[in-house]
């Protein structure tokens, strides 16, 4: 069995980096994993702050792509570091989410996105997945620790 994810609303919608599932990291409080990844783009400028205090995930993701915005020269290099980082860190803090996905055992986990085919499937199901191989990837060290 696949389990697919994509809205905050669903059964396993605390996979999703939209979820209410806020954290300390790097010495700051982050709302959710959403704010914490979209706010690395832009590491040591003023622009890291306004996404941290921006007032819903949905609104951290738009200004995350804002391209009037200066993004890191390494961001695709380190870009899945980063969320890796912050989905372990979410998990641990959060002892009800961390318990869903272990309950998953060794089933795939998907991001069912129909408009992002890196972190998640795409329109047609071809896409990377790059979430749900990250929250696979964190499961495994959870499990372990």
């Amino acid at each position: 069995m696949t389990i697919y994810f994509y809205t905050t609303r669903e059964q396993y919608g605390c996979f999703s980096n939209f979820s209410p599932h806020g954290f300390e990291l790097d010495g700051l409080y982050w709302y959710t994993s959403e704010h914490y990844f979209q706010a690395q783009k832009f590491i040591n400028t003023f622009h890291l702050e306004q996404i941290r205090l921006a007032r819903t995930p949905k609104d951290a993701a738009k200004m995350g792509r804002e391209r009037t915005r200066p993004l890191r020269p390494d961001w695709e290099q380190v870009k899945d570091e980063i969320m890796r980082k912050a989905v372990l860190r979410k998990f641990e803090i959060h002892r009800d989410i961390r318990e869903i996905l272990l309950s998953t055992d060794n089933e795939e986990i998907v991001e069912n996105s129909p408009i992002d085919s890196y972190w998640g499937c795409g329109s047609d199901g071809s896409g990377k997945n790059m979430l749900g191989i990250i929250l696979m990837e964190v499961r495994e060290i959870l499990r372990h620790a």
